[in-house]
């Protein structure tokens, strides 16, 4: 007996259905299907045809795809017995529970007493798709691999699109062609990682950020993933998504995936970026004050890295707050004896010797500027050389003999004694000081991946945000090294790279915007000369680029020129002007025809308004800059478009181009379509436009 299922929103279908009771499988995904569709037809149309050297008849690419189905692909679930015995499941149809906008799928093997459940739900103004796979078992067994629901890929796309990276260099998109055989992609860093983000997008033929079919996923999980995208020899193809192999270290009796978050596009990679964006921002983040608009942030690392001083630090807090800053952050050395990075982690308690009565003074004065105070921790870390683990050694996570990573171990966050002792310690340090923000860091890799680490962390946060209730969290790990959806449900803002240099950070906050709001994306004006890759930009450019994310300072403003300190001031003044309606604006990015140019289109919720930032990120083949198309506006209407920032044309842009002296009013159609001149410009700029619907 057929049955079928389908779940919709206003701009996409997905349909499963089985025969006799099998596991079920996605037989449709796509643009929006009629209402009086018939599923029964749809699924007997989905099949495809059996030739010389096959099987008879082609096994289901299921939910879970089973080996015992003579599935020859990669297997959805891999386990064993408590004994070490493989397992074989066969699961069968139990129940369906369907709900608006929700369906759960539960099958049954009752030989080797398994129950396994897919759930689905689809959220009908993000159009983003929620699913994540349960197995339940009678006894404990050992878990190797078990897949969030399966979904298909596309047979109209040529290639997929994965995010790898590094530290100071996150968010790298690779392209990679669909090929018989599998783009198989694992961390086993034990967190979410500079070096595989858990995201995949596979656009279809002809697809660009503006345009084309498209369709994206992210795995939300903080404790290292594996990606299986197989085509297999019928040509069909899979997406798998899951928890790194074999990082269920105790045999258990249930087990469940992160959620798979997915979604279809029929508008491009801007669609998915959107739908990313939307969904995050208000469907997973749970915000402290859901209505104070983003804080400018100051953080000193970069002022004074571990040498803490209390008139120094006053010093710069007047500068700061005289800048614009909202919100200043005291980073890593005000604790134990951290005079540097080889000791005291761990050992939270206010060092007496540069805070002799406390965070009090400090914070007193930076309250008196009219700044809120954050403070920085790295909970789970811990160094050999600290009070702390000289009294608990086995409270570290791996063997004595590892090695260490910026001379720290990790703590087993598994135990609840560890976890205990954290909470007590940083609950004190909050509730003894006014502080409504933490940076919370995690600055090396595990030493052998643990799902139960993560577990563990995200136990202590959530208690801690229990406690106090009202303050943020942002999660930092060597800049973007933890970012991922199950680590924005209890944080509230990411660190997306160490590198503050602003040319490195034009091009990864383009790519992270296909995953990733303005609201939680924090972005800081370095220094003059940036501290990680020794490039020396100007204060326009490095303004600039902050402004086009969650805003702040993390340069001493003790070296800022007078003429810097005025620019830096009128940027801040023109974001927190703007910020209310860019927290909720959409960031598309531009099909720009100049590979040196890198420019995206700020639209605010209605469309009334927009920004668009085009940063010049190298020297163009051509001489002159080539036309920016915009998207997403209204064709017949018409929009007032002015460069905010003519003044910032040199010597060498000699024409007289109407945008350098005056707004111009102009059609939807032509902006889409013809697109903005732009004046020429030198490498490592930034063009800043606005435009207003009239």
């Amino acid at each position: 007996m057929i049955q079928c299922w389908r779940l919709d929103d206003g701009r996409q279908t997905l349909v499963l259905g089985s025969n006799r009771g099998h596991l079920a499988e996605v037989v449709y995904w796509g643009p929006r299907l009629p209402d009086d569709e018939d599923l029964t037809t749809l699924y007997q149309a989905h099949a495809i045809d059996v030739t010389g050297g096959m099987l008879d008849a082609n096994p289901e690419l299921s939910l879970c795809p089973e080996a015992t189905r003579t599935f020859s692909g990669q297997p959805g679930l891999i386990l064993r017995a408590k004994d070490g015995t493989p397992l074989l499941p066969k699961f069968c149809f139990a129940r369906a529970d369907v709900g608006k906008d929700t369906l759960v799928l539960v099958y049954t093997d009752t030989a080797n007493g398994l129950t396994y459940t897919a759930s689905f739900g689809i959220n009908a103004r993000t159009h983003v798709i929620s699913s994540r796979a349960t197995l339940e078992t009678a006894e404990p067994v050992h878990l190797h691999w078990l897949s969030a629901p399966v979904f298909p890929g596309p047979q109209k796309s040529d290639e997929m699109i994965d995010v790898s990276g590094r530290w100071c260099g996150e968010f790298q998109l690779n392209r990679t062609p669909w090929a018989p055989g599998m783009r198989y992609r694992e961390n086993r860093t034990g967190r979410t990682g500079h070096e595989h983000f858990p995201g995949l997008i596979v656009p279809c033929r002809g697809a660009t950020n503006a345009q084309g079919h498209a369709y994206a996923f992210h795995y939300g999980w903080s404790g290292g993933h594996r990606m299986v995208a197989e085509e297999l020899p019928d040509g069909r193809r899979q997406i798998q998504f899951g928890h790194s192999a074999r990082i269920e270290v105790d045999p258990q009796t249930r087990f469940q995936t992160a959620p798979l978050y997915a979604m279809f596009s029929d508008d491009g990679i801007n669609g998915c970026a959107v739908a990313f964006q939307r969904h995050l921002r208000d469907e997973i983040v749970q915000w402290p004050q859901p209505d104070r608009p983003r804080p400018v942030h100051y953080n000193c690392w970069e002022a004074v890295y571990f040498d803490h001083n209390l008139p120094a630090l006053k010093d710069i807090a007047d500068r700061a707050a005289a800048l614009g800053a909202e919100r200043f952050v005291l980073d890593d050395g005000w604790f134990g004896n951290r005079d540097d990075d080889t000791q005291a982690l761990s050992d939270w308690q206010v060092d007496p010797r540069k805070y002799p009565d406390g965070l009090t003074p400090l914070i007193d004065h930076i309250h008196q500027l009219g700044m809120t105070f954050g403070i920085w921790f790295e909970p789970e870390m811990i160094n050999p050389n600290s009070d702390v683990f000289r009294a608990n050694p086995h409270w570290a996570l791996g063997g004595e003999d590892q090695i260490l990573g910026r001379q720290q171990m990790a703590l087993n966050m598994a135990l609840p004694e560890v976890r205990d002792f954290l909470f007590d310690r940083m609950s004190k340090v909050l509730s003894d000081n006014a502080i409504e923000y933490i940076k919370w860091d995690h600055n090396r890799v595990l030493p052998t991946p643990d799902a139960a680490q993560t577990r563990g962390s995200y136990a202590l946060i959530d208690r801690l945000r229990a406690a106090f209730p009202k303050v943020e969290i942002e999660s930092c790990a060597s800049g973007g090294a933890r970012i991922d959806f199950g680590i924005l449900s209890r944080t509230h803002r990411v660190w997306l790279s160490d590198s503050n240099d602003a040319l490195e950070r034009l091009r990864m906050q383009h790519n992270a915007a296909i995953f990733l709001p303005m609201a939680v994306t924090g972005s800081h004006v370095g220094p003059r000369k940036c501290h990680t890759s020794g490039r020396t930009l100007d204060i326009r450019f490095r303004a600039w680029v902050a402004a086009q994310r969650h805003m702040g300072f993390e340069m001493d403003p003790r070296e800022l020129t007078e003429e810097e300190t005025s620019v830096l001031k009128h940027v801040t003044g023109w974001w927190k002007a703007n910020r209310s309606w860019m927290y909720r604006a959409d960031i598309l990015r531009l099909d720009s025809p100049d590979p040196a140019v890198i420019a995206e289109q700020q639209l605010a919720e209605g469309g009334g308004n927009f920004v668009v930032f085009a940063g010049k990120a190298a020297t163009s083949s051509q001489i002159a800059p080539r036309p920016l198309t915009l998207t997403r506006l209204t064709p017949d209407a018409k929009y007032r478009v002015e460069l905010i920032n003519r003044g910032d044309a040199g010597p060498l842009s000699r024409g007289d181009q109407a945008l350098k002296s005056d707004p111009l009013v102009l059609s939807g159609a032509y902006l889409m379509n013809h697109g903005l001149t732009l004046p020429w410009s030198f490498p490592e700029s930034m063009w800043v436009i606005e435009g207003t619907l009239i």
